[in-house]
């Protein structure tokens, strides 16, 4: 059995965080310490394969996700931890990091629906994609009831709390509403990174004619007015977001596998897949097992900085692929649990605003040809060769994923 196994590990207590540059050294030593393993033995002689490892490095430490093949899921959970605690002692400068956990992580919703039903007749499918469109079919009324709704909103709610690189201001809360209680991240509601490079605007915030009327419960709008956003709805819209990171991750594997396993491309591909078929599909020739990999690094790094508090501007043009396939997942999400309202909804609209610096990457789903210089129709660069190559100086792109420079100046595909 294949598992995906996450590691927690923390740098030692009292230790300054960690900056760019010494992220950047210990993503480099993690994974050239986890290069030189080949495989595992353990306990009575039981062996594990290990595929393949994705390295996220945070201020406070690192997220690893570790692909492994073992005869069960705690025998990898175990051994996988071992083996981080080693790789770690190996390395000099990471000898006083310590591993905080080792486990395989399950959405606990789907688990718990398996595991009910079970050989009984509401067995989800077999067959994978029956399988995708059972879980991804909004249920009917009378499946969830309204305590569910519930339960499922106030988890929402707290997970909130861990977007951290983003307040409420960058749901489009005018800055009146925001407030320590409220707030979807930073205890001052103001959020950093892209919340507050550019903030919500002043559009954001509700005019005169839009405030509550005395003793009022709704808030009056004109028809052609946008809504107005609540902390309340911001606080779910960011729920969704951490929720919907921790799902496209996993099913991101699952994709990195179903083409490892028949060694092809996407367009090639027989298995079921979940995100990368969504892709542009011009170039579904070149999403290869390695593309696969530095795009879900990718996915990783982007989704670490939304919620280490790092996260400033979106990096290359992959991230902003990502960040299109997180704010679906949102919304999915969002409505599979009857959630997603008008107010959720502009909440992730205006998110989508504050975060994307232009929508340019919309035109790689354009099916007509790029011009002879590789740029769409919306007049930017979108070779496919550049898709991992950062912005400008400035941006950050994981070192895994990044596209190298060679001499003459052009970055190297995936399959190069």
């Amino acid at each position: 059995m294949t598992y995906v196994v996450t590691v927690e590990i923390r740098i030692p207590e009292g230790a300054p965080e960690l900056d760019g540059l010494h992220r950047v050294g210990a993503t480099a030593l993690l994974e050239q310490g986890f290069a030189s393993v080949a495989g595992i033995e353990g306990a009575d002689g039981m062996e594990m394969d290990l595929f393949d490892v994705a390295v996220a490095v945070h201020p406070g430490g690192a997220i690893l996700k570790v692909m492994v093949a073992a005869p069960s899921l705690e025998f990898a959970e175990e051994a996988v931890g071992s083996v981080s605690e080693e790789v770690l002692e190996r390395s000099e400068l990471l000898a006083e990091w310590t591993v905080e956990s080792s486990e395989v992580q399950l959405h606990t919703d789907a688990a718990r629906e398996s595991l009910e039903a079970a050989d009984g007749p509401g067995a989800p499918p077999s067959d994978p994609q029956a399988r995708r469109a059972h879980h991804t079919a909004k249920p009917d009324t009378a499946d969830e009831t309204e305590q569910e709704t519930q339960d499922h909103e106030a988890a929402f709610r707290t997970l909130a709390a861990r977007l951290r690189s983003f307040g409420p201001a960058a749901f489009g809360v005018a800055e009146t509403e925001t407030g320590t209680e409220t707030g979807t991240g930073t205890e001052t509601g103001t959020g950093t990174g892209a919340g507050t490079e550019t903030g919500a605007g002043p559009e954001a915030g509700p005019g005169p004619d839009v405030r509550p009327e005395p003793g009022g419960d709704e808030r009056p709008r004109a028809a052609d007015a946008p809504p107005v956003i609540t902390p309340e709805s911001a606080e779910l819209a960011a729920g969704s977001l951490v929720y919907g990171a921790e799902v496209l991750i996993d099913e991101l594997y699952d994709d990195v596998q179903a083409l490892a396993e028949e060694d092809t491309t996407v367009a090639e591909c027989q298995g079921h897949l979940w995100h990368l078929d969504q892709l542009p599909s011009r170039h579904a020739q070149q999403y290869n097992e390695l593309f696969a990999r530095r795009f879900l690094v990718t996915a990783i790094a982007l989704t670490t900085r939304f919620t280490d508090g790092s996260f400033r501007r979106l990096g290359c043009l992959a991230e902003e692929l990502v960040l299109k396939l997180l704010l679906e997942q949102a919304h999915v999400t969002l409505d599979l649990h009857g959630l997603l309202d008008e107010d959720v909804a502009a909440a992730l609209g205006r998110f989508a605003g504050e975060v994307y610096e232009d929508m340019d990457f919309a035109w790689l789903q354009d099916t007509g040809e790029e011009g002879a210089d590789g740029r769409g129709g919306g007049g930017a660069a979108l070779g496919f060769g550049t898709w991992f190559t950062p912005f400008d100086d400035a941006r950050y792109v994981h070192p895994y994923a990044l596209d190298e420079i060679p001499e003459t100046g052009v970055p190297d595909t995936a399959e190069n």
